[in-house]
Parts: C-alpha cells; structure tokens; sequence
C-alpha cells in the first residue's frame, strides 16, 4: 500500500474513497476547500486534511508547496461541481474552470510526486455523460461539455506522459446516492467506490487513457 491523494475528500465520494482506502491501509492525504469543516475526514485514523481550492492557482501553489517532494501513488482527483442549467456564460465559463482546468492544473503539479511513487497513477472522476457517442437526450449540455472536454484533456496527458511511466485513466462512479446524484439513485457511495478501487487497481499501463466506469465497462467517446 502507498499514499492516495484524493481531492474534494470532506463529503460524498470523496470521503467514502477517503474510509475505504485508509481502511485498507493505504496513507490518505484527503483535500477540502474548508478543512476545519470537514469533521468526518478529519476523524479518519492514517488520513491527513489539507487545505485546496484547485480551482484557485495561488491555492495549489501553496498546496504543493506543503506536499513538497512526497511520493504519491494514486492521486485522484474527485472534486467537481455540477453548473448551470440553463445558459450562464459566467456560470459555464466557472463550470469548465472547476471540472476541467482544475485537474488539469494540479495533475501538471503534481506529476513529480506521482512519477517517483510505485504506483503513478492518475485518475479523475468523469461522468459517462461526457460520452458524445451515448448522447441520446441532448440535456444536461453544460455538465456533458465539462467531462467531455476533462475526458479529452486527460487523454492527452496520458499520451504526453505514456513513455515517463505514468498511468492515466477516467472513471465513471455511476449515478450515486450523494448531494449530486439524489437519494433516489442507482448506487451507494460505498458500492460505487468499491467498483472503481477494484478497475483503478487492474489497470495497468498498457490501458492508460482509458474511459471506464464502475463495473469495469469501458465507455465510448
């Protein structure tokens, strides 16, 4: 077992990856915006809180200036928002900095730390939504567009870095019983993230760049 950095960690799937791989014996470094409010995450025994907003540069800056060199093996990047649902510019415009240069910002910075690690994986949870091949409904157009253009960007990090050894990939947790997903959905958080630690942990590099979700399925673009 290694170090797993998790971001947005203080609720949801964030911090259901925060227990359950700290109860694997995994070190845990879990992210919020606000550590002092995050009481569930901070109660986790082998997990330690920090302080990220990954939208905010001087944020991440400050954020890997306290990581410095630490290794990291697994660094997923969980934080999301879900946007607008009706034309904003100003809300799509903070939608695609928050889904998409976000993790694109803090994989770059944070590519040192995952390369000199065992493992060197990265991943970032997307949505299936963000298939332009399984767009049947044409509705939620500003959510679809941010993981799309996230699932885009993460392919082209996996290609740059393939030869560097580190291993890419996007997941799919499924439709979630969290403050997004609704009480009504398909899953719990624990059974969403028990699926995707089992795929994160099968992956290996040959499969870098890959678009999965939870059960394993790969996804079309």
């Amino acid at each position: 077992m290694g170090t797993v950095l998790i971001t947005g960690a203080n609720r949801g799937i964030g911090l259901e990856m925060a227990k359950q791989y700290a109860d694997n014996g995994w070190d845990v470094i879990g992210t919020a915006r606000e550590p002092e409010k995050a009481e569930e995450l901070s109660a986790i025994a082998n997990a330690k809180t920090m302080q990220l907003d990954a939208a905010d540069d001087t944020s991440v800056e400050r954020f890997t200036s306290e990581l410095g060199d630490r290794p990291i093996d697994l660094y997923i990047h969980n934080a999301g928002i879900y946007g607008p649902l009706e034309f904003d510019r100003d809300g799509w415009l903070e939608l695609m900095n928050v889904n998409v240069v976000a993790p694109v910002k803090l994989a770059n910075a944070l590519k040192n730390n995952v390369a000199q690690s065992n493992d060197k994986k990265m991943v970032v949870i997307s949505s299936q939504v963000g298939s332009i091949a399984e767009n049947e409904s044409g509705d939620m157009m500003y959510y679809r567009s941010s993981k799309a253009a996230v699932n885009q960007a993460w392919k082209s990090l996996a290609n740059q870095w393939k030869d560097e050894g580190l291993t890419l990939t996007m997941m799919h947790p499924g439709w979630v019983q969290t403050d997004m997903g609704g009480p009504h959905a398909d899953l719990t958080a624990g059974e969403s993230v028990s699926g995707m630690r089992q795929v994160i942990d099968n992956i290996d590099h040959a499969q870098t760049g890959a678009f999965h979700d939870y059960s394993g399925r790969e996804i079309p673009w």
